[in-house]
């Protein structure tokens, strides 16, 4: 290969970024927006909410900045463009913590949920206001709902306010006050921003108010707990024998934790949903999690999502899943099961026939994987509603299967979900030509980042349009033709809402072949120089 040449490849690699790596900062923006500092202290903390929405307009904002400055240099190597990306990112950043949050500050800061029929739930919650920091003077004034003479609040949520010690003070003894009578309790993200020290004391303290209630509900998730935080909750944890819903979730779950999650909870014979996404639990962790599934004969909503499991780990929690045969949720997306999990899971599914949705994005899988899992969920899953399997590097032989699949439940299929996988138009063609059948649910198809050109397009849309209650057709990010395009809109053309965007898609892909797919860097390899440069760069905001 020729410098000129070389050099080419080199600016493709640079600019512009993969849909992967913008949404990776899109997700360090809003974390950035949702972390205490010293603006947002002085400016008002924004809600998950609002940072999420906000970090999507700020990339989009950078990125067509960085992208008009790279059209007018085409020969450079990009690496300008993702300078500017980055540092547009950030000034745009730090005028949306300045600007602070949107929420009016007469909105009123206590929401309690009415009673309906049927129900006696009557919710106390903080968390719609302000985030910020909670002190002594302001939790006194919040929490006198919870001191007057027969209340009946079963349910608090401390959710999205931050309490240090002084706080921590007043609330303590207001919850003691509260046995008997409360039954589900939210404390996520109640301690964001405070000195390690402080906040596991704040924790034990309001471990120690909690312990001996008979809850059915604890959330104490998006509080960085790892072991230590698991053991300052561990009074509250290990006097609970009743738990139906338990979320863990963002805690910085290790392995370590895991095993303190499952030293500390007596019981989880009542469980019915377990949460544990994006921790650091990884296989050891998996395997510590996997004597709780054992113990969880009715659980009924398992997500292990985002937590570094491999194969052995996958395994584990796989064989420990057959235990919990009412399971109707089951979600482990974005993980490393591995093929050898993937089969082992299939074995397991086998049970589950009451699966309404399963989540196996990103594991891995593989044809062979994904395969066993697909072929025995045709047997099995009667009911399923939403089945997910995108990014496992399915080609287009596994297509034939996968279109048996969805036809032998197309009667119960809501959601099909197929997304960043190799399918290519003899796959997707195979695909669509099962969703001609009649499908009296379905309401999403998503093939986007298939290398799916025209022909596969065309009859995709052909065999989705006409159908009743049908609402979105998702292909973008793919190799379709500009007069492919132009096909699909003309048949979308009486519903046009019904087609997803097409802003990702290439119309010079279809010109690829595989040996030029070859030569392209992974996404996540060595190759993806825009991605390293982007890993590295903090967005700090400025003081």
């Amino acid at each position: 290969m020729d410098s000129t040449a070389q050099n080419r490849l080199h600016s493709i690699k640079l600019w512009p970024p993969s849909q992967g790596t913008r949404q990776i900062l899109v997700e360090r923006i809003t974390k950035n927006l949702t972390t205490p500092s010293i603006l947002s202290r002085k400016y008002g903390l924004l809600s998950k909410e609002e940072a999420e929405e906000d970090a999507k307009r700020i990339e989009a904002a950078a990125f067509e900045t960085a992208n008009q400055h790279f059209e007018k240099e085409p020969d450079g190597d990009g690496g300008s463009a993702v300078q500017l990306y980055a540092k547009e990112s950030s000034t745009l950043m730090v005028e949306a913590v300045k600007r602070g949050p949107r929420v009016k500050e007469e909105q009123q800061e206590i929401t309690i949920e009415p009673i309906t029929p049927g129900t006696k739930k009557i919710v106390f919650d903080i968390s719609k206001g302000k985030r910020a920091f909670i002190e002594a003077d302001e939790a006194k004034e919040l929490l006198k709902p919870l001191q007057e003479p027969g209340n009946n609040y079963t349910k608090i949520c401390f959710s999205n306010r931050s309490f240090g010690l002084d706080a921590a003070r007043i609330a303590a003894p207001i919850l003691v006050s509260l046995k008997g009578q409360l039954t589900e309790v939210d404390l996520s993200d109640f301690v964001a921003g405070r000195p390690e020290e402080e906040a596991l004391e704040v924790m034990k303290m309001f471990s120690a108010a909690l312990e001996g209630f008979d809850l059915r509900y604890l959330d104490i998730s998006d509080n960085a707990l790892g072991e230590k935080g698991v053991r300052a909750f561990s009074e509250l944890l290990s006097s609970q024998s009743n738990l139906e819903e338990l979320y863990l979730k963002n805690d910085g779950i290790s392995e370590e934790a895991a095993k303190a999650v499952v030293e500390l909870i007596p019981s989880t014979q009542k469980l019915k949903i377990l949460h544990f996404h994006n921790n650091m639990t990884g296989d050891e962790g998996a395997i510590a999690i996997s004597q709780l599934l054992k113990k969880s004969p009715i659980l009924e909503d398992f997500r292990c999502s985002s937590t570094r499991v491999g194969s052995e780990g996958g395994i584990a929690l796989s064989e420990a899943l057959a235990t919990c045969t009412g399971l109707k949720k089951l979600d482990l997306r974005d993980n490393i099961f591995g093929v050898e999990a993937g089969i082992a899971l299939s074995k397991t599914i086998s049970l589950l026939t009451n699966l309404t949705e399963i989540y196996l994005s990103y594991l891995n899988l593989e044809n062979e994987g994904s395969l066993a899992i697909v072929n025995t969920l045709k047997d099995s899953a009667k009911f399923l509603e939403v089945f997910e399997l995108a990014g496992n590097d399915i080609t287009a032989e596994a297509a034939s299967a996968l279109a048996e699949f969805i036809v032998a439940r197309k009667e119960s299929l809501v959601k099909i979900l197929l997304s960043e996988n190799e399918l290519k138009d003899d796959g997707v063609i195979t695909i669509a030509k099962a969703l001609e059948e009649d499908f009296p649910r379905l309401t999403e198809v998503d093939l986007s980042t298939n290398m799916i050109r025209r022909a596969g397009a065309r009859v995709l849309a052909q065999a989705v349009v006409g159908k009743p209650g049908f609402k979105v057709l998702n292909i973008n990010g793919n190799y379709i033709s500009d007069e492919g395009v132009e096909d699909v809109k003309e048949i979308f053309k009486n519903s046009p809402d019904l087609l997803g965007p097409l802003d990702d898609n290439d119309p010079e892909g279809e010109e690829y072949d595989d040996e030029d797919e070859d030569e392209d860097a992974d996404e996540d390899g060595d190759g993806d120089e825009l991605g390293s440069k982007l890993k590295e760069l903090e967005i700090k905001q400025e003081e």
